[in-house]
């Protein structure tokens, strides 16, 4: 299957599990250096009462599995995590630009330093970098990245 015969759409809470479940294989394939800060469970509940409840989300969906999902908040691109089998597929390219067309004016978003992969893709999408910290603000406590899209004028 390619990502021709994906079906890209709102997220509601009955994907909440799955959403998770898709968070969990992306970030242990393209992250495993990087300490989690919460385990399955804790990220599960997570999806069902904060994600799915407080944030525009979508998902890709392909033989009735999510494959790939995106969450919007405000002005800030706050999760595109896809399964490991559909990385290099083009699923992450549409999101983006789902995510402009939702969000014309400009986003933002934060990555991991590490996730150099992540960097070079977003870069690629015309995300220019803006800051960098050492870590201490987010729960991993991993240095990251703020990048900033605003559109050409």
């Amino acid at each position: 299957m390619n990502s021709d015969d994906l079906v890209l759409r709102r997220a509601d809470d009955s994907d909440a599990t799955e959403m998770a479940d898709v968070w969990l294989r992306s970030f242990a394939s393209a992250l495993p250096t990087v300490r989690r800060a919460h385990d399955d469970d804790a990220v599960r509940d997570w999806f069902s009462y904060v994600v799915v409840k407080q944030y525009e989300n979508w998902v890709a969906v392909a033989e009735d599995r999510v494959v790939g999902l995106l969450v919007l908040d405000d002005g800030d691109l706050e999760q595109l995590y896809l399964d490991p089998s559909w990385r290099g597929r083009g699923l992450g390219d549409r999101f983006v630009e789902l995510a402009k067309r939702q969000r014309p004016n400009g986003l933002g978003l934060w990555t991991f330093q590490v996730n150099e992969a992540a960097q070079r893709f977003y870069e690629r999408h015309g995300f220019v970098a803006v800051e960098r910290t050492d870590g201490l603000r987010n729960e991993e406590r991993e240095p990251d990245v703020r990048y900033v899209w605003q559109p050409q004028a």
